[in-house]
Formats: structure tokens, sequence, C-alpha cells
């Protein structure tokens, strides 16, 4: 009886170790920290992978890692952009900032489109169980904008 019980408490910790497994992927994919593959909304072709990472001060910040296909030109700068990033390298270029959490959603930050130098507000989403990241630049409310869908890529 006691090799018994001995197998059967074993097994309550394994399948603890596995449920507390399971709930700390899940945290790290109901967060928009990782690296994503950008598509774009008109054409549906992959554009970029942006990582994005914590701040350290609770907001989440998004930089260019690559570009993909023909957007990989590690020397694109960035001619149309306006404020400090003006003639920079889109490679490398941190082009969402300010994203904080706001219930399902991260809102009060920006989003910078390096083709055309324009900062819009942005708000993001999680879909797919965090394997999708719904982004929407926008001016003013929400309902004057754009959205596009990125792809997990770890």
């Amino acid at each position: 009886m006691t090799h018994y019980i001995g197998r059967l408490g074993a097994r309550v910790v394994t399948s603890a170790f596995l449920a507390f497994a399971a709930t700390g992927a899940f945290a790290q994919a109901a967060t928009p920290v990782g690296t994503w593959q950008t598509i774009d909304d008109t054409t549906g072709k992959p554009r970029a992978i942006i990582q994005i990472v914590d701040d350290g001060n609770g907001q989440l910040e998004g930089k260019v890692v690559r570009g993909i296909g023909e957007f990989d030109h590690p020397e694109r700068r960035c001619t149309s952009c306006t404020d400090e990033r003006k003639d920079q390298l889109i490679k490398g270029m941190t082009i969402i900032t300010g994203m904080k959490r706001d219930g399902d959603a991260w809102t009060g930050g920006h989003i910078l489109d390096p083709e055309n130098g324009k900062l819009y507000k942005c708000r993001m989403t999680l879909e797919s169980g965090g394997q999708k990241l719904v982004v929407r630049g926008y001016i003013g409310v929400s309902l004057l904008g754009r959205s596009q869908t990125w792809l997990r890529q770890e």
C-alpha cells in the first residue's frame, strides 16, 4: 500500500508541475512581448520581423529586426520621417512606443509607419491564443485607421 501511495503522490506532483508549466506558457502567450512577422494589410505579404519588449517601466516598445523578401534591404532609411528618426536606418529602428496594458488590449502608445514617416496612435490585441497580434494604427479615434494581423514567430 505504501508503494501505491508513493506512486500516486509522484503522479500528483507531476500533474501539478505540468499544470503550472502550462500556465506559465499561457502567461507568456498572453502578452505581445516576443518576435512577430508583420503582414501587409493591402497585399497580404510578409514585410518585416518586429521584436516587442517590455521597456522596464511596464510599457512595450517594438523594434524592426529585419525586412522580409523585397523589404530586406539593411541600408533602407526612413527618408519620410520628420522626427529624430529622419534618414535613420529602418533596421533596428524603434517603431512602437509607450504601449500599456488596458484590460485585454495594449493602448496609449504610438506606431511609426517607416514607409510614409507618419506616426499613429496604436492599439494592440492578441488573438488565437496569443499567436496573432492585431495592430491598429489610427488618427484621432480608432475608427479612422487600419489594422494588420501579425504572426508570432517564437
